[in-house]
């Protein structure tokens, strides 16, 4: 076999190629330029004070950048405990949809046995119900149960709820990611005498890391921002998730008027995701194009 020395040379450019695509870098750059003006105005807010927030000269700094909103903020108008419960609700939650979906997408994918078909047809199917519909029930049968009379048994509802929606999407995105995995590794491993179980979690679930991290980032965030089941399940200040916490503190805003303080409060919880995927993003893009061939 020959080794190629020389790199591929880059296509060369294409003027009526580009040109077709220049209306969507147009888009592309104005929907960038939108989002960074948008995002600059509230960390610009957030570092001002009410009062220049409302005679509109938030970018002069004129009194001084005022860092002790983001204190007040998370001492004064409870964003510590909001984070913490949206942190234990998305990271708990991650964690257990993982643990029940990488197994259970695997199974789907490499074996074949009798419903299998109408498991994974369930599935897709269950991604399109939206939650309005079961909603109604769902909350009659936990209040009716008991199980909102406590923060313990509020927080372990609220988990299992987050899991229990994610389990459709994160199981079909696993199944299709595996798919791209090779069942030579565990052909070898069987000939060795390893178990599929122990197969599956020591080589399988390793190689389909990339997977595991993007459907993990994309559920992180939606737990982190989810509102509506928060908003029926959580019936204490001190179990809101930040959503709830953030809505809270926007009606709270016509007796209070620390407008600088809820802005502060918004970098707060942007803080968390904006970080996540703007550090996983190379593990985001490797996820989304598929797994490992061989």
């Amino acid at each position: 076999m020959k080794v190629l020395k020389n790199k591929e040379k880059s296509a060369p450019f294409n003027l009526s190629k580009e040109l077709k695509l220049l209306p969507g870098y147009i888009i592309l750059i104005l929907w960038v330029a939108f989002t960074a003006v948008l995002l600059g105005w509230v960390l610009a807010a957030s570092l001002s004070t009410t009062a220049d927030i409302f005679s509109g000269d938030i970018l002069g700094f004129k009194t001084g950048l005022h860092f002790e909103n983001y204190a007040k903020a998370w001492v004064s108008s409870n964003v510590s405990v909001f984070f913490v419960n949206s942190l234990i609700y998305a990271v708990l939650s991650c964690a257990f949809i993982i643990l029940v979906c990488a197994p259970y997408a695997y199974v789907l994918q490499r074996f074949e046995f009798k419903g299998r078909k109408l498991i994974t047809s369930a599935l897709a199917g269950t991604m399109g119900v939206p939650l309005i519909m079961v909603i109604i029930p769902l909350y009659t049968l936990v209040a009716g149960a008991g199980m909102l009379g406590n923060a313990f048994t509020n927080r372990i509802v609220l988990i299992v709820l987050f899991v229990a929606i994610k389990v459709p999407y994160t199981t079909t995105f696993l199944m299709a990611y595996f798919a791209n995995i090779s069942s030579a590794y565990e052909e070898a491993a069987a000939i060795d005498g390893c178990h599929p179980i122990k197969a599956f979690w020591l080589i399988v679930f390793p190689l389909a890391q990339g997977g595991v991290v993007t459907v993990t980032i994309f559920n992180f965030i939606a737990i982190w921002n989810e509102y509506f089941l928060s908003l029926l399940f959580v019936n204490s200040e001190k179990l809101r998730p930040v959503a709830l916490g953030l809505f809270s503190m926007i009606n709270g805003m016509k007796y209070s008027g620390d407008w600088s303080g809820l802005f502060a409060s918004v970098i707060i919880v942007f803080i968390p995701t904006f970080v996540l995927y703007i550090g996983l993003s190379k593990k985001i893009i490797g996820g989304i194009t598929g797994g490992v061939k061989g």
